[in-house]
């Protein structure tokens, strides 16, 4: 590769940062990597790699917004840190806890989705339509289809906004379930997965210190 060709991939490389800062800012909203990559005419691992320089730059400037990766999707949002002085600000009330039963609903739904409203009360012993409806007004899961069979039931799964309030920016990172030797997905102990996933939840809300992006202490 000769010294002009070395220098414009340079410029591009770095012409990435504030263009996905751009999209991200103007969307106001989870962007695929595949889109921000077609347009920008570059592969999603250059998309990937310049989003987490821009998130390791404003982490370590402490700055008011962040950028999460969301699966494979990219967003800006405000610093978790903020969200008090938000809200009073913009006069919003705090979302309400989740609560016990909604803890249930969503460890079953993150950890056997797709999942249809059947099994997740098969595995709580409770009805639950109640509370897949106000889980999916809150955006945490949302419908993927239907099962192939009798009476063909909704499958819902968890969403890029469950990623977010849970600090996780795939699935892959959520914490595996303590099982017993021999135990089968199906003996799962709710108890067990409510308390997995709420760990999950409180450590979000604890972020290490960040670290100078360009290597230093």
């Amino acid at each position: 590769m000769d010294l002009d060709t070395e220098i414009e991939r340079e410029t591009d490389t770095n012409g990435l940062e504030p263009a996905i800062e751009g999209i991200l800012f103007a969307a106001g909203e989870a962007v695929s990597a595949k889109r921000i990559a077609a347009v920008l005419a570059v592969s999603e691992e250059d998309v990937f790699d310049a989003a987490k320089r821009v998130a390791d730059r404003l982490r370590f400037e402490h700055r008011g917004i962040r950028l999460v990766r969301l699966e494979n999707a990219l967003q800006l949002c405000s610093a978790p840190e903020l969200s008090d002085v938000i809200r009073q600000a913009l006069e919003t009330r705090k979302p309400p806890r989740l609560t016990q039963t909604a803890l249930e609903v969503l460890a079953v739904t993150a950890y056997f989705q797709p999942v249809t409203r059947a099994y997740i009360e098969s595995l709580r012993g409770a009805d639950s339509s109640y509370t897949v409806g106000v889980l999916q007004e809150r955006g945490l899961i949302e419908p993927c289809g239907t099962l192939d069979a009798p009476g063909r039931p909704t499958l819902f799964r968890t969403t890029p906004a469950f990623l977010r309030t849970f600090g996780l920016s795939s699935l892959d990172e959520l914490p595996p379930l303590p099982r017993q030797e021999g135990e089968e997905p199906e003996q799962l102990r709710i108890e067990d997965a409510i308390e997995t996933l709420r760990e999950a939840r409180d450590a979000a809300v604890t972020d290490e210190p960040a670290k100078d992006p360009q290597g230093g202490d």
